[in-house]
């Protein structure tokens, strides 16, 4: 049975789908003023595993995560570019999938973009006033009354009267309470606008959530997952707003992956100390950074440095090795590594585990590919079937164990060289055969002899 920690209850639950196998997720995604950065890409994977891994358990998922395309950030961003916040955010969604799809991430069922929602924006903005947990002071922006929301604070366990210590008003807001939040902001010079009860305005960040998700899944959905750094106040309101304006529980279960951390800081653009996910693709094959992210578990931080990415590319050539050199075919054998990987990732998607359960099952075929190839051949497939719940060993060996090479050494060469070696040893020319080895070796390609052959890579 599948568990997940909640982090409405602070506990581990049986995960039980609200409507028989039918799963609905929401995912905060991203605002598209900038590239992603990698802390980003932590949260696109963490959610991408959970995807993987529950329709490899045969669950019937819808996977929605939305597009913040109006804030801000966005129009901050825009008026410094001097183009439309609109031709920013086209660009950087762009960028987005392109990231998305070097790192292996699916996409997901429907990725509504806040623009695209403001009626119904409008419509639980206007319920919530009807219900009296909202209210426009008449300057153009409306506000939420979380003094009157019985449960606020559920989430995140904070209490309204520890908030409501240092909490201020600015001199340009009309809120009731420091603690109200907007919902709608009247316009400003220079901001687009769209119409609505309350004049032209745009929406509040919080309120785009609420709509976004309930509008794709329903009023009561299965899952609601974010970064942990937007369980306050973000995840908080939105509770708040929708619980509020439809009377039901929101979301089932709630799910927060950790932060990429920088010297014990978390990663953001606000602190200036992050590496956008493009940046270190430069320097990193896509399958070393999508492992680097799903080898740690997804509520745990990950502490980003350069040692943390030579072991995510040093545990992927191990796992590489074992398939090299190994015919292609479907996973037989290894039903007790099944059942190991299936516990760990049954138990809150244990990624740490299960990854220590493929290691176990690389021992298993070095052990049998000189004495039974057919058998490491199966248990190679297995290999396969299940690196692909990680979104990982997809590739063809010697892609992988060679990326990199082009530009630094002509492969035609390198081979030319390998066979000239092996007809030396053929001939029992060993001075020969060392001689071309340290010629290789000098070129920065490490050879590798086994029963199946010479195979080669680049030296690190």
């Amino acid at each position: 049975m599948l568990t997940i920690y909640n982090t409405l209850s602070k506990a581990k639950e049986t995960f039980k789908p609200l409507d028989g196998n039918k799963v609905r997720m929401y995912v905060c995604g991203m605002t598209v003023y900038d590239y992603c950065h990698l802390g980003h890409g932590r949260s696109m994977v963490a959610f991408d595993l959970v995807t993987r891994w529950l329709r490899k358990s045969g669950y019937e998922l819808t996977y929605v995560r939305n597009i913040t395309d109006i804030d801000d950030k966005i129009i901050n961003r825009a008026n410094e570019n001097g183009e439309s916040f609109d031709a920013l955010t086209a660009r950087m969604i762009d960028a987005m999938h392109e990231d998305e799809r070097r790192l292996n991430i699916l996409p997901p069922d429907q990725e509504p973009r806040a623009t695209d929602h403001i009626a119904g924006m409008h419509a639980m903005i206007q319920t919530l006033i009807d219900k009296g947990y909202a209210y426009a002071p008449g300057n153009g922006d409306v506000y939420y009354r979380v003094g009157k929301f019985v449960g606020y604070g559920k989430l995140s366990r904070k209490k309204i009267e520890d908030l409501r210590i240092g909490a201020r008003i600015e001199v340009d807001e009309a809120k009731q309470d420091p603690l109200d939040f907007v919902l709608w902001k009247g316009v400003k010079p220079g901001e687009p606008s769209w119409e609505s009860p309350w004049g032209p305005g745009r929406p509040g960040w919080h309120i785009e959530c609420s709509v976004m998700s309930t509008c794709c899944l329903g009023e009561s959905f299965d899952i609601h997952g974010g970064g942990s750094d937007l369980e306050f106040p973000h995840h908080e309101n939105e509770i708040a707003q929708s619980e509020a304006a439809t009377g039901k529980q929101y979301a089932n279960a709630w799910m927060h992956c950790g932060m990429i951390r920088i010297n014990g800081e978390k990663m953001s653009k606000s602190l200036n100390n992050f590496f956008t996910i493009r940046d270190v693709l430069e320097k990193y094959h896509p399958e070393v950074v999508r492992y680097l992210l799903v080898a740690s578990h997804y509520r745990s931080a990950i502490n980003y440095s350069e040692d943390s990415l030579r072991d995510a590319k040093g545990a992927l050539e191990r796992f590489y090795h074992a398939l090299r050199g190994l015919p292609r075919v479907a996973a037989k054998g290894g039903e007790e590594f099944v059942e190991r990987f299936s516990v760990a990732m049954n138990d809150d998607f244990g990624t740490p585990e299960a990854c220590a359960v493929l290691f176990d099952l690389v021992r298993e075929i070095n052990r049998l590919r000189d004495s039974d190839v057919e058998a490491a051949a199966g248990l190679a497939g297995r290999l396969r079937e299940l690196g692909d719940v990680l979104g990982v060993l997809q590739l063809e060996a010697d892609d992988f164990l060679r990326a990199g090479a082009e530009g630094k050494v002509d492969a035609a060469e390198v081979e030319g060289l390998i066979q000239a070696r092996l007809q030396a040893r053929a001939d029992k020319n060993w001075a020969e055969s060392d001689r071309i080895r340290d010629q290789l070796t000098a070129m920065g390609v490490v050879l590798e002899d086994s029963k199946g052959g010479t195979t080669w890579r680049l030296a690190d």
